[in-house]
């Protein structure tokens, strides 16, 4: 029972990691015209991605210095998301044995 606790949390955060990684990439096409920024559509898409990261982001944001346009709250995030992975794998094979 426990171990499928484990395998959720890890679930969570391995899809909370793809949010993170589709919500850069289409950040960088819509920062390079790429994708169009009057499209309805992809504008919503963005404004909802947006909405599910910025939560995680803020405290992140709150903590790191400017780095003049670069943003590295992600990239933070995703090793924290990784450390936490790590963690509760190791976690629940301590636990299985």
């Amino acid at each position: 029972m426990l171990l499928a606790l484990f395998q959720i949390a890890d679930m969570l955060l391995q899809v909370l990691l793809w949010i993170i990684i589709i919500q850069v990439i289409i950040s960088w096409l819509f920062a390079f015209n790429v994708i169009n920024p009057h499209s309805g559509g992809v504008r919503s898409a963005i404004d909802a991605l947006d909405r599910l990261t910025a939560p995680i982001y803020r405290p992140v944001r709150r903590i790191l210095p400017d780095f003049g346009g670069i943003d590295f709250s992600p990239l933070v995030i995703i090793l924290v998301i990784q450390i936490l992975r790590k963690l509760l794998g190791g976690l629940a094979m301590d636990l299985a044995v």
